[in-house]
Order: structure tokens, then C-alpha cells, then sequence
């Protein structure tokens, strides 16, 4: 079966052209094949395009009609694609991105300020939510993933290192005591995230890589790591959280790391995530780079946060 739109176009170009000898040589195609074209867009539409003789050919009125109808078509085709490829050059446009809700209230949130003035053409959409989404189906450029990746079809930048610490409120230490070892956990009130299994609500995870367990309780269970910090911060327990969702608290003394016996487990790493596309659109390397070079070699959250152990 012919292309349609090659049909459009050749039918376009043997209009202007005047023969189908003339089209053929412009369009790289041979007499036969543009004779083939246009005989399958007549048999489609059911009239007659051209008047053919042995020694001129002529457009129909039908033709004529049809003509003007193509140009528009190809036209508004050419359009669209140099749009696109205007997109792929110049920053512009909505980008869509999800992240999860306390990485990205603290520190995606805070850079949008600086990536709209070096983006004026660029606007953004920010989704807030702990589940992982479905970029394909649910129409986001990009994601923000924590962790390590299991295996799927999208193409993974990563942006930052992820480190973790066991922290308390000073208050809770005072009344409870100071664990020195990850096996002391058993004895105090741990606040458990139901989405991790490194740091659930039974069993936390420690070592290089991940392989020394040991069981901990508590009286709250929580699926978003700011409301553990909330209830850390406030005495009610211990917690295992990512450095990006507690560094301000370590800078501020409202949270101290422990100095347990085992170190605490790397979350894999933070990552951009996006659709599996060869020349992904200039408006989402932009972001992908803007990220990235903000949260490189050394994550901000990191730098100075006073995330050591405090005696």
C-alpha cells in the first residue's frame, strides 16, 4: 500500500511541475512511481486529477479543488515539524514532572525560581506524589525515582547520591537513651515507612549493602518520610530517613544523627527518569541538565548539613 502522504505531496508536486517526468526528477522517484502514485490517489478518491495527452498535462477542476486542499495539509505538516524541531534546538513549552512529595517540596520546589529566569520559554508542572507513576500513561515528561531501578524501559540519568541516617529529637534521647548499636534499636520506638524496604515498619537495613537486618517496632507507620520527620522532630521516636528530608533539621539541632555500630544503607542514588526516546526534547534535557549540575559531585543537602553523629 502507497504512503498517503508521499501520494499528497507527489500529487502536488506533478501539479506544479506540469509532467510527471519534471515531479519525478525533483522528488528523486522514477516515472513509474510517481504514475503509481497518482493513479492510487485517483482509484482512493474516485476522480480524475489530471487530463493526460501525448503532449500536455493538465489539472482537472476536481483536481484544482483537491490541490488547494493538499497545499494546506502539507503545509500545516511542515509547520508541526519545524516546530518540533525548533523544540529539540531552543528550550520551550511544559515540562511535566513528578517527584516524590518530600524531595520535591525541599529540593526541587526551591530551584524552579532560577530554572524559569534561565528558561523564560519553559514552564513547569510539578506532581507530588510517593507512588510510582506511569509516565506514558499518565503524560509526564520525567520522573524523579529514589533508590535502585528495576529494570523497565525507561532511560535513567542519575542526578544525586541518596545517604541515610537514624536520627532523634534531642528530647526523645534524653528521655529514652542514646542506642549505640543497630541490635539497641530493638529497645526504642522506631517510626516505620511502609514504602521501603530498607527502612519498613518491622525490619531496618543497614550495612553496605543492605545485608545486616534487625527488627524494630514503633507506634507509627507512615508512607511519606515528611511526616516521620514531623513526629522525630516532635520526640516520639526514632527515625531512618534520607539526608535530603533531614540535613536542615541536622543544621538546625532539632534532629541528631546516631552513631550506630553498622552504617546506614545508600538509597541507590536519585535519578531522572524519562521515556525511552533517542533526542528527547530540548525542554527536558534543559531540566535534566539544570538538576544535575545543581546537585553534583556533592548534593547541597549534603554540603555542611551537619549529618555526622553529635556527641
Amino acid at each position: 500500500m502507497l504512503d498517503r502522504l508521499t501520494g499528497l505531496e507527489v500529487f502536488a508536486k506533478v501539479a506544479t511541475a506540469g509532467s510527471f517526468s519534471a515531479a519525478g526528477r525533483a522528488m528523486g522517484l522514477s516515472q513509474t512511481m510517481i504514475t503509481k502514485h497518482i493513479a492510487a490517489l485517483e482509484a482512493r478518491l474516485g476522480i480524475k486529477l489530471f487530463h493526460r495527452s501525448t503532449r500536455r498535462l493538465s489539472i482537472t477542476e476536481a483536481g484544482r479543488s483537491y490541490l488547494e486542499a493538499s497545499e494546506r495539509i502539507l503545509a500545516d505538516i511542515d509547520a508541526a515539524e519545524a516546530a518540533v524541531a525548533a523544540e529539540r534546538i531552543e528550550p520551550r513549552g511544559l515540562v511535566r514532572l513528578n517527584a516524590p512529595v518530600a524531595f520535591g517540596t525541599r529540593q526541587i520546589a526551591p530551584l524552579l525560581s532560577e530554572f524559569a529566569q534561565r528558561h523564560p520559554l519553559v514552564s513547569v508542572e510539578l506532581g507530588l506524589n510517593d507512588r510510582l507513576v506511569d509516565l506514558a500513561e499518565e503524560g509526564w515528561n520525567l520522573a524523579i525515582r529514589i533508590g535502585s531501578l528495576s529494570n523497565s524501559s525507561l532511560i535513567a540519568r542519575r542526578i544525586a547520591s541518596c545517604r541515610t541516617v537514624v536520627c532523634a529529637a534531642p528530647s526523645y534521647l534524653a528521655a529514652h537513651g542514646r542506642p549505640r548499636s543497630v541490635l539497641g534499636l530493638a529497645g526504642h520506638n522506631c517510626l516505620g515507612y511502609t514504602l521501603s524496604r530498607v527502612t519498613g515498619v518491622d525490619r531496618w537495613a543497614f550495612g553496605a549493602r543492605g545485608e545486616i537486618t534487625v527488627p524494630v517496632s514503633g507506634n507509627l507507620r507512615a508512607n511519606n518520610g515528611e511526616a516521620l520527620r514531623t513526629a522525630a522532630i516532635a520526640g516520639q521516636g526514632l527515625a531512618y530517613l534520607p539526608t535530603f528530608i533531614v540535613a536542615d533539621e541536622m543544621r538546625a539541632g532539632t534532629l541528631v544523627a546516631l552513631d550506630l555500630d553498622q552504617p546506614t544503607v545508600e538509597f541507590g542514588g536519585i535519578y531522572a527518569v524519562f521515556l525511552p526516546d533517542r533526542h528527547p526534547t530540548a525542554k527536558v534535557r534543559a531540566f535534566i541538565d539544570f538538576i544535575a549540575n545543581r546537585f553534583t559531585p556533592e548534593p547541597p543537602w549534603d554540603r555542611d548539613a551537619g549529618i555526622r553523629p553529635l556527641d
